[in-house]
């Protein structure tokens, strides 16, 4: 009887600190976008609330002993895994976002000021980087002779009918981070184009346009540096006709890429980015992809028809017009540009470009 006593006191004395502790939804109350941060000396991943950047693992770790909970997963340590692995780690995101957007914890060793730390590539680094061609009707105008037949073409394309045109840029060797350096060699041509990134979100291989936004993870930003030709280079072998697109769209380090993620749950209309593309504050860009060719669903469609796309996977869904080749005169970067891209609801990408060494 007398354990049955003490039992019951400690019972007692228990139920008024388990009721002290908040129930923190884990539903996608609070919009949050997702970013690769370096702070203290490493790579972490971030969950980013206003000016705030929150490593997800401190955070994490702290809810759980604050919360008591239990049986919950390790945050992963990278955005691929992050994304690979989102159907079990989203409601831990959510209850974070939930539980910080109020929180006054900025001295918390895991919080951060989103301008004092240093944003990377959102994802380092996916398998794939995909790149549409000529994905807006005014930019094919601008890019092809007035009245050619690749105009006429552009003009009168139609998205059920006939195919894309896709490129591929290397990952590992193209991904710069946000706010990094681009160097521009001697006599070559560089020019803007500010894209929407599309980020696959799970494995998928012949998908369905009606299926198609299911295999999405969200959305981020993608620079499509082009080297619209010049100087140095041999020509192509007279055995092809075109450009050399491998030389035009893959160099080295022509992907930044970031600053942030925005998991599709956060996008109200994923039909309709407004992006805007500038040089050194100068509106160059300004577009809709309300205004694509090919819509995302046609895309991940046509792609998916000839290869598999793997979470963390990258779509670069082509440039609205105003591109320096597409003016007259045409119009390239030099050493000391700046070249911003917003899109809104997901911010800005920034790449300086300097003299090569």
């Amino acid at each position: 009887m007398k354990r049955i006593a003490v039992l019951v006191v400690m019972l007692g004395l228990m139920a008024p600190v388990r009721a002290q502790r908040p129930v923190i939804s884990i539903k996608p109350d609070t919009p949050f976008k997702l970013a690769t941060f370096e702070a203290a000396g490493r790579a972490r991943v971030g969950l980013v609330l206003g000016s705030r950047v929150i490593d997800i693992e401190g955070a994490h770790t702290m809810l759980v002993q604050e919360l008591a909970l239990r049986g919950t997963p390790a945050m992963p340590l990278d955005m691929r895994t992050l994304i690979e692995n989102y159907g079990t780690i989203a409601p831990h995101l959510y209850r974070i976002a939930n539980y910080f957007k109020d929180a006054k914890l900025d001295a918390a060793p895991f919080v951060f000021d989103v301008e004092k730390v240093a944003i990377l590539a959102p994802i380092k680094y996916p398998y794939n980087i995909l790149a549409i061609a000529a994905n807006y009707k005014l930019h094919a105008g601008e890019m092809f002779a007035p009245g050619s037949p690749q105009q006429k073409a552009a003009n009168e394309a139609d998205p059920d009918k006939e195919d894309p045109v896709f490129f591929a840029k290397s990952p590992r060797s193209c991904i710069i981070d946000p706010n990094e350096p681009y160097a521009i060699t001697p006599g070559r041509n560089i020019d803007w184009e500010g894209e929407l990134a599309i980020v696959i979100g799970k494995t998928a291989f012949k998908v369905g346009e009606t299926q198609a936004h299911d295999y999405v993870f969200g959305y981020s930003i993608m620079y499509d540096l082009s080297d619209r030709g010049g100087a140095g280079r041999r020509p192509l072998t007279g055995m092809f006709a075109g450009p050399n697109w491998f030389a035009g769209k893959s160099a080295d380090r022509s992907a930044p890429f970031g600053p942030f993620i925005v998991p599709k749950e956060f996008v109200a209309n994923p039909a309709s980015f407004h992006i805007v593309t500038r040089v050194n504050g100068v509106v160059k860009q300004d577009g809709d992809t309300k205004n694509f060719i090919w819509d995302e669903a046609h895309m991940v469609r046509y792609l998916t028809g000839i290869l598999t796309l793997y979470p963390g996977d990258v779509i670069s869904s082509g440039t609205p017009d105003g591109v320096g080749a597409g003016r007259k005169p045409p119009e390239f970067l030099k050493p000391g540009d700046v070249v911003t891209i917003e899109i809104d609801g997901i911010g800005t990408l920034r790449t300086p470009m300097r003299a090569q060494p």
